[in-house]
């Protein structure tokens, strides 16, 4: 039986699943120009789309803290104005690959949490497709464990819109947010969030967020996780 009524964890992924890494948005940048499909203007070159790619990522990360507005790697690119060939994003892809292991702690930890009858969810603020994040959990060996996962490139709101939450709690089958618990790096987008939305909160705090990705409020998580390991032991608390 679930304990103290709660059915669900749903948990943010990059930084939290995944370690925080510093990533040179340059670099990603450069990559993204890889996918650009043709030349908008004889004066264009690579690192010149590097660039309107790199300020049109701001645009679009800045609606996402500020409005809640998703976005897609498409998006991106509109938001550019450049055409691009998802067929040429395999750099992009490349590039960002090393950075998505999935934590060691999570199978185990996901277990342990499914045989308390809670179900696991992920909820996951990214511009990137679906088949993206099951291709990484599938590569780790934990896809099998999850029970719902709502990526916002396929929805129209990011955290912390309460919408966002409530999808995710849609897809692992919770209606009530207070039998629902959620795990975050970001003490706005998730902690803030997942509480304002009437949801338990527990706060991974080890991420390094950029300035430029610090939202207005910092909520107070019900609880801190400096392993994930911990989460089950935290939850069979509240209980």
């Amino acid at each position: 039986m679930a304990e103290r009524g709660l059915e669900a964890v749903v948990f943010d992924w990059g930084g939290t699943l995944t370690r925080w890494h510093d990533v040179d948005f340059h670099a990603e940048s450069l990559a993204l120009a890889d996918a650009v499909a043709r030349t908008p203007t004889p004066d264009d070159d690579h690192h010149a789309w590097a660039a309107r790619l790199h300020a049109a990522g701001d645009v679009i990360w800045g609606r996402s803290r500020d409005h809640q507005q998703s976005s897609t790697i498409a998006d991106l690119f509109d938001e550019a104005g450049l055409e691009h060939d998802p067929e040429l994003l395999h750099a992009y892809h490349d590039f960002w690959e090393p950075h998505t292991a999935t934590d060691p702690e999570v199978g185990p930890m996901w277990r342990e949490l499914k045989a308390m009858g809670l179900r696991v969810g992920v909820l996951s603020n990214t511009i990137w497709p679906r088949a993206w994040h099951e291709e990484f959990f599938r590569r780790d060996g934990v896809l099998d464990l999850v029970d719902g996962d709502v990526y916002t490139s396929e929805i129209p709101w990011t955290k912390p819109s309460p919408k966002a939450f409530g999808a995710a709690m849609a897809a692992v089958g919770v209606s009530d947010p207070e039998r629902c618990v959620y795990v975050g790096d970001r003490l706005f987008d998730d902690v803030w969030g997942a509480g304002n939305a009437g949801m338990r909160t527990v706060h991974v705090p080890h991420s390094t967020i950029p300035a430029n990705q610090v939202g207005h409020t910092e909520g107070e998580p019900d609880a801190v996780a400096h392993r994930l390991a911990e989460i089950p032991g935290i939850v069979r608390r509240w209980a």
